[in-house]
Order: structure tokens, then C-alpha cells, then sequence
């Protein structure tokens, strides 16, 4: 390549690249904005953890290219470096932009060699800057999805040189250029489909430019072959053996083009390219009408718009339509250019002939001539033709300046275009710092296309701003009442709003406007892919209604009839059928879904959770596990996989929980939840330090994270930092005031470590106002009556929780104590009172022994714990340093072994109810 642009000087380049800079500059401001979305930031293909073969399996959007809903467009080298942008700086949109320009930048010098095959130094100067600073290319240039013409036309013009030195010394053929120009050729149209056109311009090039023949001369000779007057040529038999090469070489590019897409065309509606559907003469007068329209957008780019499609462009339906004037005299102009061109020779007429080419032939794909496209009219298209343009432009001015009367006007006029179109490119760029600005200046052009309303709205929406949202939308609707996608977004909008009344009706307008299932025709070529999801906002909307729950899943049960390939209404019946209670249809359904789309990871996802439900976890983590092998940053399939296997109690699986669990919090540093799972499973090691900084983590990010306070507290509890706990404890009740095992927790150390009587007496009084029948809560009452030493009082209080749980022998045994205590005391009454106070002290001490069986009868739940968690209804006393000893001393091992079990079951019940509650 530097080789081919060897006669372009140094000051030349650095005049276009400066200029290039100085239109451009500010384009790496400018966000990611309309296709841009669905080309970056939704596309999957940009990651690195996607496999390289999905580039060339997949659209430029990311679809499959097998998909119905996939636009066709296959440019895997275009994606190639977006994901070469991602790789250095994700999703920062200065390094897309930058790239784009310097793109551009590479373009015009390389179009400046081009020039001169056809124009003089000064000329081709001038074409280059008037390529550079044109208004046109913005879209191109500062979209980043226009990058696809970017590479595209490197390549094409790269194409172009090395065919031009494909002619050796007296008309021999040199065919490394000619193999070098079909690499070129194709590696363009892995870009963008239009680089194969370059061959139509090489085959033009050939025959009127290197062989210097004029169609009078060809026409002459064809009568004379056809006469039996003569043979052909020498020379021309070897431009017909180089054209033979290109064309083949062409039609085996096609070929592989036309098996990449599977032989379909893609699915657009008659909102893309209204003309494309309309009858005849409108679809032949409106699709002509077009081509003036583009050539008058090259000649005074003043209102340039985004977006082009719906009603932008009034259809041309009539022969007495004022605007087939314009048709007509374009047509007229084209074809004296092309006689002039074809029938005189020189070099004026050549560099005629070769703008002409670079205007017409890449233009063809986007037609509409051969096949319809999914637009009206795209500024970036013409991009390729606006080169053909400027060189026009430039021939014209050279022609002007040579004649000194015009010499200095000719100058004043090309610095005044020159100067316009620079501050034009510059002022247009800040169209695309974002979609709100992209769209507004859209409908200051046009205020007839409801898709630019529905674009504003979206801006709007994804600002939550849903109230000037749904002013955009309504007025969609109005501009396009049959516009199906405006009905479903006002709905949408309403529902945000949570107006559902409203919502629901806006949806079933935009039912009501899908057409009707004709038998023997088939349905999925009659409406477009995203419209049938107006079935699935209608039954996602109205099954938040319990009793309406059928009837969503007749509606998901519509969409399936409709089109038996729809997996999105798999899916969604799937949840449906999870939320009814029916998992065995729920996982047909998303089998079914998987035999569309194995390669998704949310579907087995999904079907992990249908396994859960049906109570497989073995099949659930097999699920969640397959999940991730397609993708490893799946961010829920690592978080419940990695509580599934915690909650398993395998402590062979706990390394890879970790390990999941710090991915996961990797992905979302922000979700406590993810700190908090660390710290459970840091307590199921024992590892208390660790498990302490998690839990603290949890609560800095969300402080009113209920289960992380209350383990964090049990963990000072059960490491002897029950002082430490008390704070924390604070926390939780501030938060949760009804916290019944927090009250417990606070009553138990209250009483056991501060010696604080009556504050613990105010907890365990606090839970039974919130539950009069809370075992635990009523029995720990008892002893702090004990420790009053109302031991009436206490027996009383005894006997009426042991009506509460007659089955538990723990609260029989306290009440024998209890009443042995009163009897004990009365006989020592009837006696004498000790002078010293021994007694006093003596049953203050035994109070205290009690107190710790209150302590550790606290750490026991009141409730079963779950079987899967493999425990199973534990016993509620720790019989310690029993007062009666009613049974014999447990060591201190046992002791031990005991609290351990129990904590652990608190700490189960704790996290259940966490679950449970969706903390």
C-alpha cells in the first residue's frame, strides 16, 4: 500500500489527515448512538469470551445468520475491530470514534492517489479535501457503525490501484495485481457487501481507460465479427481473458455470499421501505424519485436526517406527481454524462466515465433495484458515490479556473464550499453526542416519520424520563396510526407508569393491527419478528394478575401458533408455567426453546430453576453449569449455582461456590449479596476473620442488609465477642424492629454479659407483643422472672408456655426447678433466715446457671429446618450446669459439639428466611 501511494507527498497527506482532524475532532465526544446500540453494546460477538467463529457465523448485529429476525448483513472484519476496540477499552466510545476517523483519514489519502490517474495534482487536491470535509460522510464517519464503509472502502479502492497496474509492458497481462485484486475484493465485501462492486469499476476501467477504447469502437468491431469481416483483436482477446477472471472470480463471491445468508432475503415491513410493498407505478416512480433525492443530498448536504424509512418520503404514486420532474431531469443530465463519456474519446471524457462509475456502481445494493433494503435512503450509502462526485466537482472546477476570466471566482467559490462544508461536518457531528440530540435534529427535518418520535421517546425512556417518553410515542401513533411498534412502546411506557388499564389497551390497538393468519400463506413473511412481541408485553402485562393467568398463557400459546420458531414466547411461557405451579410444562417449554437455541445461556439458565422447583438440584447445577461453559460471566447462573452448592453441605464443593461467588462480585462489586454468600461459606469453614470483613463489606454497600447484620452479630456471639454484637444488633433492630431472633440475640447478651435484667426482660416482652405464642421468646420471659427471683411468677409464666408446646420436655424439666426452688425456699422460711447472706448468694449464683441455658437454648430455632439442609428438628436445651441435675453432666466436648450444631442451624434458618424474602 505505501507503495502505491509513493507519488502522494508527505505535504499532501499531512494537508488531508490535518484537515480530517480539524472536521473530526470532536466526534470523540459523541456516544454510542442509534445502531450503535445493537452493534456494540448488544452485541456478544465484541467479547472476548465469544469464539472467533461466531464472527463469521453470526450478522453485523450479532444474529445468527440462519435466524429469520437476521438482517442479512454480513461484515465479520468490520466486527473483527470492533472487538479489537473492546479488547484495549470495552465499551469507551472515544477509541471507537478515534478509530473511525483515522479510517477516514486513510480513505482520503488513499482516494487522493486515485484522483490522479484521473486528474492533475492541483484537481485531485481538491477532490480529496471535498471528500474530507463533505457533510455527507458523518454519518459514516462519526456513526460508529459506519465504520463498515470505512473498511470497506479502503479495501475497495486498494482493490482498484493493484488492478491498475495489471497491465505490463506492450499489453501483456501482469496477473500477481489481478490475484491481488481479487484478495482485495473480497476481503472488501467481508466489510460491506457493496466492495464487491469495485469489479464492475475494474471491468470499466479495463476496457475504456487501459485499452482506450469508445463504444463507437467496440460497436464497430462487433459488426465487423458479426459480418465475417475480421476476427478479434490480440489485444482484446487479452482484456476479455483479464474480464473473464474478475468475472468469475466475482460470481464465485456471490456464490459464497448467497450461502452465508442461506439463500433468504431479510424480513423487512412496509415501515422500512414503504415503496418496497406498494403496487405498481407507485414502487417504480418512488424508487426513481430517489435517485435525485441522493443526488441532491451530494449537492447541498444543508438538511441531513438519520433516519430516512416510513413516511419520510411521500410515495410518488401518480405520472402528474410535480416530483417526477425532478426524476426526469436527473435522468437527462445522467445520460448526456454517460454519452459524453462513451462516445468521445479523451481524457476529459475518461475522468467523466470514472466518477460516473464510482457514482452509479456502488450505489447499486442500495437501490432497490435488484432486491429490496431495509431503508429509504442512508447517508452513509453514499459514501463510495460521493467519491465519483467529488471528483465531478473538481474536473468541473479545473475546467473553470483554467479560464482566466473565472479564474479568481472559481477560487472564492471552491474556499467558500470548502469552508461551508468543513463547519457543517463540525456542527453535525454534535448531532451524535447522543440519541436525544441525534433524534431531535432528525425532526427538525423531517416531522413525518414516526420513527424518529419513537426514537425520542426511547431517549427519553432510558432516562426514566416516562412522562415526555409517552408524549413522543403518542405522537408516533398519531403521525403513523398503523405503526404496530408505536402502540406496543405506549404501552410499554404506560405500564411504567403503572397506569396497566392504559397500557393493556394500547396493546391490544397494536393486536389488533397485526395481520391475520391466512391459511396456505406463511405468517413469518408478513410481519416483522419484533412485532409479535406485542404478545408477550400484552401477557407479561395482565399475568400480574393472578386470575388472569390462563389467559396470558393463551396469548404465549398464540404467539407459538403464529410462528413455532418464536423462542422468546417459550421462554416466556416457561416463567409463566413456574409461577402456576405446572414445572413439568414449564421445563417442555424450555426444552423446546433449547432445541431453537442451544447456544443460550439464560435457557439453561431458566431450566436450572425448573429443576430447582422439582426438586433436582442435582440436574439444577448441571444446568447452571452448562450456563456457564457458554457464558462464564453469567452473572446469575454464578450466583445461585454457587448458593446451590453451599446449600448442598458438600464441603468438597465450597472451593468452586468461593470461586463463583468472588466471579460473581467481580461482575457486580456493587451487590452485597455476593459478600455476604462469601461470608456464610467463610463460616461454614470456620475461617471467622474472613467471614467477618464479608459480612462488613455486605453492610457498607447496603446497610440495612437484615441477614448480613444479624449473622455478623451471631458471629461475634459464637466467638466470645458478644459485646461486639451489640452494636450491630442496634442496627438491625433499628432497621427491623420485629427482628424475633435479633430481640433473642440482644436479650441473651443483655442478660448474660452486661447483667442487664431489665433490658433483656424489654426484648423477650418486645417479641411476645409481636407473636404471644413465641415459644423461645415466652420461655426466656420465665427465666428472666427467675432472675428476679419472682419465682411465682416464674412458674406461672412456666406452665403457661408449656401449654404452648406441651411436647417439649425442656420447659417441663425448668418447671420442675422452678417449683422444687419453692418448695426448697419454703421450708428454709419455716426455719430461720441466713444472717450473712450465703443464701442470697447462693441463689443468685444458681439464677446465673440458668441464665446460660437461656443463653444457648437462644441460638436454637423454634422452627424445622429444611431436610435438604441436613438437619433436622433440634432439641432446645444445652444441659450445661444443670441446678436439679436431672441428668448427668455433658463434658465439655460435647458442649461444644452441641453449640456448633446448633448455631449452624440458626445460621440455615437465617439464611432460608433471606432467600425466601428475596433479600
Amino acid at each position: 500500500l505505501l507503495e502505491k501511494m509513493a507519488d502522494v507527498s508527505l505535504k499532501e497527506a499531512a494537508l488531508i489527515v490535518g484537515v480530517v482532524a480539524a472536521c473530526y475532532w470532536n466526534s470523540l465526544f459523541c456516544g454510542f448512538v442509534f445502531d450503535d446500540v445493537s452493534a456494540i453494546l448488544d452485541n456478544k460477538d465484541l467479547h472476548p469470551s465469544t469464539p472467533l467463529k461466531n464472527l463469521f457465523q453470526n450478522d453485523f448485529w450479532g444474529t445468527p445468520m440462519s435466524e429469520e429476525r437476521s438482517h442479512k448483513s454480513y461484515r465479520p472484519l468490520t466486527v473483527l475491530t470492533f472487538r479489537l476496540n473492546y479488547l484495549f477499552s470495552e465499551l469507551n466510545a472515544v477509541s471507537y470514534h478515534f478509530l473511525n476517523l483515522v479510517f477516514h483519514a486513510v480513505v482520503c489519502v488513499v482516494f487522493l492517489k486515485v484522483c490522479k490517474l484521473f486528474l492533475d495534482n492541483r484537481s485531485s487536491v481538491v477532490a480529496s479535501l471535498l471528500f474530507a470535509v463533505h457533510p455527507i460522510h458523518t454519518e459514516a464517519v462519526t456513526g460508529v457503525v459506519g465504520r463498515a464503509e470505512l473498511l470497506s472502502s479502503i479495501f475497495f479502492l486498494a482493490a482498484f490501484l493493484s488492478y491498475t497496474k495489471s497491465k505490463g509492458p506492450d499489453n501483456t497481462i501482469v496477473w500477481t495485481p489481478i490475484a491481488v485484486t481479487v484478495f482485495l475484493v473480497a476481503v472488501a465485501t467481508l466489510c460491506k457487501e457493496q466492495g464487491i462492486t469495485v469489479v464492475g469499476i475494474c471491468c470499466v476501467y479495463e476496457v475504456f481507460i487501459a485499452q482506450g477504447y469508445t463504444l463507437p469502437v467496440l460497436l464497430d468491431t462487433a459488426v465487423q465479427i458479426l459480418r465475417g469481416k475480421g476476427s478479434i483483436p490480440f489485444s482484446m482477446l487479452q482484456t476479455l481473458l483479464k474480464l473473464i477472471v474478475l468475472m468469475f472470480s466475482t460470481l464465485l463471491l456471490v456464490v459464497v455470499r448467497v450461502q452465508v445468508i442461506q439463500s433468504q432475503l431479510p424480513v423487512f415491513t412496509r415501515f422500512d421501505n414503504p415503496a418496497a410493498v406498494s403496487p405498481s407505478p407507485a414502487r417504480q416512480l418512488t424508487f426513481n424519485y430517489l435517485l435525485p433525492v441522493n443526488a441532491w443530498l451530494l449537492l447541498n448536504p444543508s438538511e441531513l436526517c438519520c433516519d430516512w424509512t416510513m413516511g419520510t418520503i411521500p410515495l410518488v404514486e401518480s405520472l402528474l406527481d410535480v416530483r417526477n420532474v425532478a426524476t426526469l431531469t436527473f435522468f437527462c443530465f445522467l445520460g448526456s454524462l454517460i454519452v459524453f463519456s462513451l462516445r468521445y474519446p479523451g481524457d476529459s471524457s475518461k475522468t467523466v466515465l470514472m466518477a460516473l462509475c464510482l457514482i452509479v456502481l456502488p450505489f447499486i445494493p442500495a437501490s432497490n433495484l435488484f432486491f429490496p433494503v431495509g431503508f429509504v435512503v442512508a447517508e452513509r450509502v453514499l459514501y463510495v458515490p460521493s467519491m465519483g462526485f467529488c471528483i465531478l466537482v473538481a474536473h468541473g472546477w479545473k475546467k473553470l479556473s483554467n479560464k482566466s476570466v473565472l479564474r479568481k471566482v472559481s477560487w472564492v467559490c471552491l474556499a467558500a464550499v470548502l469552508f461551508t462544508h468543513a463547519l457543517k461536518t463540525l456542527h453535525r457531528n454534535w448531532d451524535w453526542e447522543s440519541e436525544y440530540t441525534l433524534f431531535m435534529s432528525a425532526l427538525k427535518v423531517n416531522k413525518n416519520n414516526a420513527k424518529l418520535w419513537n426514537n425520542v421517546g426511547h431517549a427519553l425512556e432510558n432516562e426514566k424520563n416516562f412522562e415526555r417518553a409517552l408524549q413522543f410515542f403518542i405522537q408516533a401513533t398519531q403521525v403513523q396510526p398503523d405503526d404496530i411498534g408505536a402502540h406496543m412502546n405506549v404501552g410499554r411506557t404506560y405500564k411504567n407508569l403503572n397506569k396497566t388499564k392504559e397500557a393493556e389497551e394500547s396493546y391490544m390497538i397494536a393486536k389488533s393491527l397485526m395481520p391475520q393468519i391466512i391459511p396456505g400463506k406463511k405468517y413469518a413473511a408478513r410481519v416483522a419478528p419484533n412485532h409479535l412481541n406485542v404478545y408477550i408485553n400484552l401477557a407479561n402485562l395482565i399475568r400480574a394478575n393472578e386470575s388472569r393467568l390462563e389467559e396470558a398463557d393463551q396469548l404465549y400459546r398464540q404467539a407459538i401458533s403464529m410462528r413455532p420458531d418464536f423462542k422468546q414466547a417459550y421462554i416466556s411461557r416457561g416463567e409463566l408455567l413456574l409461577k402456576m405451579n405446572k414445572p413439568l410444562k414449564a421445563k417442555e417449554a424450555y426444552l423446546k426453546a433449547l432445541e431453537l437455541d442451544r447456544t443460550n445461556a439464560d435457557l439453561w439458565y431458566n431450566l436450572a430453576i425448573v429443576y430447582i422447583e422439582l426438586k433436582d438440584p442435582t440436574e439444577a447445577l448441571k444446568n447452571f453449569n452448562r450456563a456457564l461453559e457458554l457464558n462464564p460471566a453469567h452473572k446469575l447462573a454464578l450466583f445461585n449455582s454457587a448458593l446451590l452448592m453451599q446449600e448442598s453441605g458438600d464441603a468438597r464443593l465450597r472451593p468452586e461456590a468461593k470461586q463463583r461467588l468472588l466471579h460473581y462480585v467481580k461482575e457486580e462489586p456493587q451487590d452485597a449479596n455476593g459478600y455476604f454468600n462469601l461470608g456464610m461459606l467463610a463460616m461454614d469453614d470456620k475461617k471467622d476473620t474472613e467471614a467477618e470483613a464479608w459480612m462488613k463489606k455486605a453492610i457498607r454497600l447496603q446497610p440495612n442488609f437484615r441477614s448480613a447484620l444479624f449473622n455478623l452479630a451471631l458471629l461475634y456471639s459464637q466467638t466470645a465477642k458478644e459485646l461486639m454484637a451489640l452494636p450491630v444488633l442496634e442496627d438491625l433492630l433499628r432497621y427491623y424492629p420485629d427482628h424475633t431472633k435479633g430481640l433473642i440475640l440482644k436479650g441473651d447478651i443483655l442478660m448474660n454479659q452486661k447483667k442487664d435484667i431489665v433490658g433483656a426482660k424489654m426484648c423477650f416482652e418486645k417479641i411476645l407483643e409481636l407473636d404471644p405464642n413465641n415459644v423461645q421468646g415466652k420461655h426466656n420471659l420465665c427465666v428472666v422472672y427467675f432472675e428476679e427471683r419472682d419465682l411465682i411468677k416464674a412458674e406461672k409464666c412456666l406452665v403457661e408456655t408449656l401449654a404452648l408446646a406441651p411436647h417439649e420436655e425442656y420447659i417441663q424439666r425448668h418447671l420442675n426447678i422452678v417449683r422444687s426452688k419453692i418448695a426448697s425456699l419454703s421450708t428454709t422460711e419455716q426455719s430461720s433466715l441466713p444472717a450473712d447472706g450465703t443464701a442470697a448468694a447462693a441463689e443468685k449464683k444458681k439464677s446465673f446457671q440458668n441464665s446460660k441455658e437461656v443463653k444457648n437454648e437462644q441460638k436454637t430455632p423454634q422452627t424445622t429446618v429444611d431436610n435438604d439442609k441436613g438437619h433436622s428438628k433440634n432439641k432446645k436445651l444445652t444441659e450445661k450446669n444443670n441446678i436439679d441435675k436431672v441428668t448427668p453432666k455433658k463434658s465439655t466436648k460435647e458442649i461444644k459439639d452441641i453449640e456448633k450444631k446448633r448455631v449452624a442451624a440458626l445460621k440455615r434458618l437465617e439464611e432460608i428466611e433471606r432467600i425466601l424474602n428475596g433479600e
